[in-house]
């Protein structure tokens, strides 16, 4: 018999923890963690992530509930209220992204910092965080893909019987598109780790590097999801993203979608992608990332620290 999870982690009187809560929490926390680490390097405080990651993470959740909000106004303009209830679904990572960026950004220009350098610390801890957080949808089976046979999960992905049977929902097994993005995540993260220590690695090129990587793997894993976010264009653009998708029809079919014939997800990624190269190279071109990574850290409202030098 397959033993499926229970969302709820435990009860406390009226107040309900769930695990989905407790999982975007210790992923806060090991992103926290990993920024803290590299802080050090640069002889920058704990406690300066630490604000940060409470900034942050609110912003984040504002970010993400607005953007997923706005493409799907006609299911809120109706009943305002709605879009306060956040408990009930309804949020978007590139939003989440926006939103933690834009307070980011205030903060470090408040404190001193450059942006770019901070980013560059952040963004292990960001894909982290994404890795970690997407089992939260394990738990609550959503943001899972197209139907998939049960053998397709045992027998040719050789997936656990506790992930196979989280995958059935409602008389059918899906794809576990939050397994593929969280691995996808994570050979991003020794990526980021591996890149971050290399000699040619300019100010901001590691935080582009993340999107870059991130974008890919959510383009193709968007693809097989079966909620996305979507809206119609013309013919020609959907055959174009499309065309793109079509390597993966080697493997799998793509997911249903509800509405439109693009996903927005997959849009969005492609734009990272050529903004992202565009900015390396003309910020390389321009001089305008003259500063290496592994350049000292110093905060133009502080006094520089005795011995800067980063190993």
């Amino acid at each position: 018999m397959a033993y499926l999870l229970d969302p709820i982690a435990f009860s406390l009187g009226p107040i309900t923890v769930r695990w989905y809560g407790i999982i975007l929490g210790s992923a806060a926390l090991i992103g926290l963690w990993l920024a803290v680490m590299e802080g050090k390097r640069f002889r920058i405080p704990p406690d300066f992530f630490m604000d940060l990651l409470l900034i942050g993470v609110p912003s984040a959740i504002i970010g993400a509930r607005i953007y997923y909000v706005a493409f799907k106004w006609d299911a809120y303009k109706n009943d305002l209220l709605e879009i306060f209830k956040i408990w009930n679904g309804g949020i978007a990572i590139y939003g989440a992204l926006i939103g933690a960026i834009i307070a980011g950004y205030i903060y470090m220009r408040r404190k001193g910092y450059d942006f770019w350098r901070i980013a560059d610390i952040c963004a292990p801890s960001l894909i982290a965080g994404q890795m970690i957080g997407r089992w939260g949808n394990y738990v609550n089976q959503e943001a899972h893909g197209g139907p998939v046979t049960e053998s397709f999960l045992r027998d040719s992905l050789h997936l656990p019987a506790w992930i196979t049977d989280q995958m059935y929902i409602d008389g059918q097994f899906y794809h576990p598109t939050f397994l593929y993005e969280s691995m996808w995540n994570l050979l991003g993260l020794f990526l980021l780790f591996f890149l971050r220590r290399q000699s040619f690695l300019r100010a901001g090129e590691l935080f582009f590097s993340y999107f870059i990587w991130y974008s890919i793997g959510r383009f193709f894993i968007e693809g097989l999801r079966t909620d996305s976010l979507a809206f119609t264009a013309p013919e020609w653009f959907a055959s174009i993203i499309n065309g793109l998708w079509s390597p993966m029809l080697v493997l799998f079919e793509p997911g249903s979608m509800d509405y439109g014939n693009v996903r927005i997800s997959q849009l969005i990624g492609i734009l990272i992608i050529i903004a992202a190269v565009i900015l390396i190279v003309l910020r390389r071109k321009k001089g305008w990332s003259a500063e290496k990574y592994s350049d000292p850290i110093v905060s133009t409202k502080s006094s520089p620290p005795a011995s800067t030098e980063a190993n």
